[in-house]
């Protein structure tokens, strides 16, 4: 079965859209929330702080026949003077508490508190992290750095093997796949206080290298067909661009994304955010290469009025012949 993606344009235009307006409408409200005052819920690598995570010891007779109750944990943490600390329960048997900077003293106190409350924990399993807003604005910055750098990287080599065009319409593919993942992690964080962290930025920078390898693929197939049939409507080179690496585009994102799955079902809570990132992103980069990438490159030489002129080497080359 041949794709004609080039008359469903608007669709797949239509359906980014909605994901990226949604994503975007997430961000703001996340930024105007007193507990996040920002477009992704961050994590203590970027804002400093202290962080309690405590699972209680299920192995104690009666000690997790209850569920733990939310409020009297809140209450607890009111009355070290952290009631704007933000709570939420981790499973059935622990619960995660972030809070301003503790010294060790303040620490020991609110865990025993809680502990009153929660039962015995398994300290094994019980973590308490702490990290300084300087390391977080360091993290930060080097982090959006290194986006753009990469983006600029990108742009230089794709407008050396092909042309401007294509190297710009391939950023807003991967514009796309960042724009969207971040957006889908803003309202996760929102309804399931998922947060990000400097592995989040990793990530993005996965999903561009990942998104553009597809993209390349596809824009290089266009540009062996305009140069052995230019006179062709270029939607109809980009259609049979795209079905005849579809079947190589669908394996390689299907075997990342098996791999990816195992990751975030088995390879513990530190890779759990970062692998489910990579998820999303290589998905929407699989995506945006067949129906973003593509069909922005034919409506770009459409509305031109141009398939893709010979450069003058070329036209040199053929008079020689």
């Amino acid at each position: 079965m041949k794709l004609s993606i080039n008359k469903s344009r608007s669709l797949w235009w239509g359906l980014s859209s909605a994901v990226i307006i949604a994503g975007i409408i997430s961000m703001f409200i996340s930024w105007q929330n007193p507990s996040i005052r920002a477009p992704l819920r961050p994590s203590l690598d970027f804002i400093g702080g202290t962080r309690l995570q405590l699972e209680r010891d299920c192995t104690k007779p009666g000690n997790c026949d209850k569920p733990i109750d939310i409020v009297a944990v809140r209450e607890a943490a009111k009355s070290q003077g952290l009631g704007d600390s933000s709570i939420q329960l981790v499973g059935d048997s622990g619960v995660l508490i972030r809070t301003k900077n503790l010294d060790v003293d303040e620490r020991t106190k609110l865990q025993n508190t809680i502990i009153e409350k929660i039962g015995t924990i398994d300290r094994q399993n019980s973590q308490i992290d702490s990290v300084g807003p300087t390391l977080g604005r360091q993290l930060l910055t080097s982090g959006l750095l290194a986006l753009l750098v990469s983006f600029t990287g990108i742009t230089i080599y794709l407008t050396f093997r092909f042309k401007l065009d294509y190297a710009i319409l391939a950023i807003v593919a991967l514009l796309h796949d960042v724009v969207i993942t971040t957006g889908i992690f803003s309202i996760l964080g929102l309804v399931f206080g998922t947060e990000v962290d400097s592995l989040f930025i990793v990530a993005l920078l996965t999903i561009t290298g990942f998104s553009v390898n597809d993209t390349v693929v596809i824009y290089d197939r266009i540009r062996e067909t305009l140069e052995t049939n230019p006179n062709r409507p270029i939607a109809d080179i980009v259609d049979d661009a795209v079905n005849q690496t579809l079947a190589r585009s669908i394996n390689t994102t299907l075997t990342t994304l098996l791999t990816l799955l195992s990751i975030f079902l088995f390879g513990g809570e530190t890779l759990h955010n970062f692998s489910l990132a990579l998820l999303i992103g290589f998905t929407m980069g699989a995506y945006s290469s067949i129906f973003i990438a593509s069909t922005l490159l034919v409506w770009w030489r459409e509305r031109n009025g141009s398939s893709n002129p010979p450069t003058s080497a070329e036209v040199i080359d053929a008079s020689a012949n």
